[in-house]
């Protein structure tokens, strides 16, 4: 789980970074394909985590409480790629 939390943190910070730089939308090419590129990482490392929770390493009730933080964690990586989309299309519109 630490490798997913500092992608997501990775993310937070090429999205703070990003911001400033909507009044030049040109200037963002970089981040769309960096953010897609962590959330496809974020991707894979979602699934070797579903693969060793469910691998009968882990106890059921453990399996059960880790699930949700796993979730929960791939949701807020797929939320920073719906970000970086949006900001997108915003400097499509305006370019």
């Amino acid at each position: 789980m630490h490798a997913q939390v500092e992608l997501l943190g990775r993310c937070a910070a090429l999205t703070a970074e990003a911001m400033p730089k909507l009044a030049k939308p040109g200037s963002l090419d970089t981040y769309w394909v960096q953010i897609n590129e962590l959330e496809n990482q974020a991707d894979q490392v979602y699934r070797r985590l579903l693969s060793w929770l469910f691998s009968g390493e882990v106890d059921t009730l453990t399996v059960l409480k880790l699930k949700e933080v796993v979730d929960q964690l791939e949701s807020a990586a797929d939320a920073f790629e719906h970000v970086a989309d949006v900001i997108h299309t915003i400097a499509v519109k305006e370019s």
